[in-house]
């Protein structure tokens, strides 16, 4: 054990012994000044007492007030309060004492503990300010002159942290857009105006910035961007839990693109949700792995996790392991398993999001997706139908749209099929969006792998761009989406603006700091890839009560001409599946390409 270490115990221990001598030096003098430094021999005789008293009360009430448990490295005018509080209360302690045991405590002249009070806020207050000003120029050497955006009690709670906390910053500087603040001071650091960046670098030599405001993504971007302008390669976002530091993190591509929605309904999902047994399939998947986390957190009753990856099962099952769970290895497929597990768990509500969804993949593997994705669909579908499952959940994308590529036509079968089969009791809901960041196989990774090697960075094509959106966020609005769906209906999420790929490449070598060393190479489009991701057939849609919510109107299908043509789709040969694809989405329109 280091007895120098900074910790809470030693910091009290250590105040406690220079309060324990302070407070003598200061009655002893209080008893010099009473007496003009000649103190008579009976005052004299009679001061261990009054001092044994006194200190006590002091030490008594400066616990009591928790003097012993801040940081005084930081000192500032909340603690000084608190020491000033506590003192009073510990000399109108000492007060009512003398005015009961007035025997115990003669001689003694009552003007010294008025003279005392003020000497002990003096210096004992002296010694802490003296102290923090010590460590403030001693440590300044050491750490780098940071800046925080957000004049927010959060960032008074980062400052108290940088402080006492070995964290390599020093805040020298707030900087804030809201005029009401501006030239204020937040624990004694001053408030510069946003819009004055540069001059507070150059002033300050600010090397490092700290964000502790939350802004939406454009705001951020926007401040990023001109801090990267000014030179500034080390900004972090803070994260707090209460008013404690839990996390300072790098910005990352998520934050700077992410569509935070603000109309997410966290009470309609917790009722849609809370003591209810969901089967998830694809539970090993992004998507339905983060839906399965959604549900323990709103209080699902029961998880049944279906997935054909013994890793991936394993994985979100190990996560979730205090919660109860029914890992099933399964395949989607197995229309006889699959029937088996709905019937024996009678799950209330099923979230379909097992799928192939890679779209080169998929079309080098059409008959594998046919299979997979819409058979697989239509088995848990009819499984649902027929043990009377209240609501099932299809997971779609924004590749059905006018689709291009076999992964998208086969997802828009499956949006056909939740549409137009007699669902009897179930209520049956499709919901599409686009990609989310950081889900497996899609571009954020890949780029991050990229610049881990050096380089390059391929883009497709300087043109295309995508839609974007946080996995949690999407997978809570899905589940919203699911709680207000009647059947039948399609919903779409608001994916907000579409972003150039080759905007979001750049966006993460400057992240990175390797925008001057790795190029960009665009490679051409892949199999079945365009360059517009669509998220609505036209303008027809209907808003929702949410604004990140739509829903569309339905396509009349006849039922038993789609379920004639599936059965014939299985059985085509793989040659001859995309052809019979756009027999059955008309709007299917393949980008011709060769296998190798």
């Amino acid at each position: 054990m280091n007895i120098f270490k900074p910790t809470v115990a030693n910091r009290a221990i250590f105040f406690l012994i220079f309060d324990l001598l302070i407070s003598l030096f200061t009655l002893y003098l209080s008893y010099l000044l009473r007496f003009n430094f000649h103190i008579p021999a009976d005052h004299l005789h009679n001061f261990p007492k009054v001092f044994v008293v006194l200190v006590s009360l002091k030490i008594l009430f400066f616990f009591a007030f928790k003097i012993y448990f801040f940081a005084w490295r930081f000192f500032s005018l909340n603690e000084a309060k608190k020491l000033l509080f506590a003192h009073i209360a510990a000399y109108f302690g000492f007060t009512i004492l003398f005015l009961f045991f007035k025997e115990f405590f003669i001689p003694m002249p009552r003007s010294v503990i008025l003279i005392d009070f003020f000497l002990s806020i003096f210096f004992i207050g002296g010694f802490r300010f003296l102290k923090r000003l010590f460590l403030e120029f001693s440590k300044k050497g050491e750490v780098k002159p940071t800046m925080i955006i957000g004049a927010t009690p959060k960032a008074v709670s980062l400052i108290r942290h940088f402080v006492t906390e070995k964290a390599g910053y020093w805040p020298v500087a707030i900087v804030d857009d809201n005029s009401s603040m501006i030239n204020t001071y937040l624990a004694n650091i001053k408030v510069y105006d946003l819009r004055n960046l540069e001059r507070v670098i150059e002033k300050l030599n600010i090397s490092s910035v700290i964000i502790a405001k939350d802004y939406d993504t454009k705001k951020l971007d926007k401040i990023f961007e001109r801090l990267k302008e000014l030179g500034i390669e080390d900004i972090k976002l803070a994260k707090l839990l209460g008013d404690r530091v839990e996390e300072l993190k790098d910005i990352s591509i998520e934050d700077l693109l992410a569509r935070k929605p603000k109309d997410l309904d966290i009470k309609v999902i917790k009722d849609f949700i809370e003591n209810k047994t969901v089967l998830i399939t694809g539970a090993g998947g992004s998507i339905g792995s983060e839906i399965a986390r959604q549900c323990s957190r709103f209080g699902a009753k029961k998880l049944i996790l279906l997935d054909n990856s013994e890793y991936n099962l394993y994985t979100i099952t190990e996560e979730l392991s205090t919660y109860d769970i029914v890992p099933l290895m399964q395949t989607v497929v197995d229309r006889e398993a699959i029937n088996k597990t709905i019937k024996k768990y009678r799950p209330d509500i099923i979230v379909h999001a097992a799928a192939y969804k890679h779209v080169p993949l998929v079309e080098f593997n059409p008959k594998e997706a046919v299979i997979n994705n819409i058979l697989g669909t239509k088995n848990v579908i009819d499984a649902s139908i027929k043990y009377g499952v209240k609501k099932f959940v299809l997971i779609s994308t924004d590749k059905a749209v006018r689709p291009t590529n076999v992964m998208g036509a086969t997802k828009r079968v499956c949006e056909l099929y939740a549409q137009n089969v007699d669902a009897k009791e179930t209520e049956i809901v499709a919901v599409r969006f686009g990609n989310v960041l950081g889900s497996s196989g899609s571009v954020i990774p890949k780029f991050k792998e990229q610049i881990k090697k050096g380089g390059p960075l391929t883009v497709t094509h300087p043109e295309v761009t995508r839609y974007f959106m946080l996995i949690p966020e999407a997978c809570k609005l899905v589940l919203q989406a699911a709680a207000i769906a009647k059947g039948g209906e399609i919903f779409i999420l608001d994916m907000g603006e579409p972003v150039k790929i080759v905007d979001l490449a750049k966006k993460m070598l400057k992240l990175y700091g390797k925008e001057k060393e790795i190029e960009i190479v665009f490679t051409g489009l892949r199999p079945g890839e365009k360059l517009f991701e669509e998220l609505l057939l036209d303008e027809t849609e209907q808003k929702t009560k949410y604004e990140s919510i739509y829903v569309t109107r339905p396509t009349i299908y006849d039922i038993d001409v789609l379920e004639k043509n599936i059965e014939e789709l299985l059985k085509t040969d793989e040659n001859s599946i995309v052809a019979k694809l756009q027999e059955i989405v008309k709007e299917f329109q393949p980008k011709q390409y060769k296998k190798s």
